[in-house]
C-alpha cells in the first residue's frame, strides 16, 4: 500500500490527460503484484480549467479504470464504489 502513493506521483508527473493517468496506474499495479483484480478512481482538480478559460474555482474532474474481477464482477464493483462514494 505504501507504494502507490509513489506509483501514482511518478505517473502524475509526466504531460499526460487524467484518463490516462488512471488506466496506466491501475494497469501497472495489475502488471506488478497480479492481483484478482484493481479499481482506480481518480478525482482532480485542473489549475487550466481553474486559472485560465472557464475560470471556474471548484470544477473537478472524475474518472476510473476496473480490471480483472472489478470489470467481470458487478457485485464487486459495486462493493467498491459505494465504499469509494462514502469517503
Amino acid at each position: 500500500m505504501s507504494k502507490i502513493p509513489r506509483l501514482v506521483d511518478a505517473f502524475a508527473r509526466r504531460l499526460q490527460i487524467q484518463e490516462r493517468l488512471t488506466q496506466e496506474i491501475a494497469g501497472t499495479i495489475m502488471q506488478k503484484i497480479a492481483p484478482q483484480g484493481v479499481g482506480v478512481v481518480i478525482e482532480a482538480q485542473h489549475l487550466c480549467m481553474m486559472m485560465r478559460g472557464v475560470e471556474k474555482q471548484h470544477s473537478s474532474a472524475v474518472t476510473s479504470a476496473m480490471l480483472g474481477s472489478f470489470r467481470d464482477s458487478k457485485q464487486t464493483r459495486d462493493e467498491f464504489l459505494s465504499l469509494v462514494r462514502g469517503r
